[in-house]
């Protein structure tokens, strides 16, 4: 095992996010695939992830490894935009809170492009305002 592989250690963290949530599907009811209970998607998508992340282990042991790097720098940008979308949305509104996600979020990035995160933004804003009208979360969008 190679924790020096970039892909090797993505795959494995993929793993590792599928085994958490598909756990704690369980803790749902199932139901059937005719009348699914709240647990059968989750239950699902951590599967489908977990074969991704088997596939990126599996890959990553017959193509050129790419050494695994971490930068504190960008690892905090992470954070601080993630804590200040949590903020922005409590306390303001969830539209400010993606625009502060993503122009945050990008900036730890190789290339910054504001057309970019403008579209990122937009697309993000109609996904959250989906979410509310079809599926009825209370999302404080506004």
């Amino acid at each position: 095992m190679n924790f020096n592989n970039r892909n090797f250690v993505r795959g494995l963290c993929l793993m590792a996010i599928a085994l958490v949530f598909g756990g704690v599907s369980f803790s749902y009811t199932m139901g059937e695939l005719s009348r699914s209970g709240p647990g059968l998607f989750p239950l699902l998508v951590s599967s489908f992830l977990f074969v991704i992340g088997v596939l990126t282990v599996v890959r990553s042991h017959f193509v050129d490894p790419v050494p695994l790097d971490y930068s504190a720098k960008n690892i905090a940008i992470i954070l601080v935009s993630l804590v200040g979308f949590s903020v922005i949305s409590q306390f303001v509104n969830m539209i400010l809170g993606i625009v502060f996600l993503v122009f945050c979020s990008t900036l730890a990035g190789t290339s910054y492009s504001l057309v970019r995160n403008v579209k990122i933004s937009i697309g993000l804003i109609a996904v959250a305002f989906a979410f509310k009208q079809f599926l009825g979360l209370s999302l404080p969008l506004y």
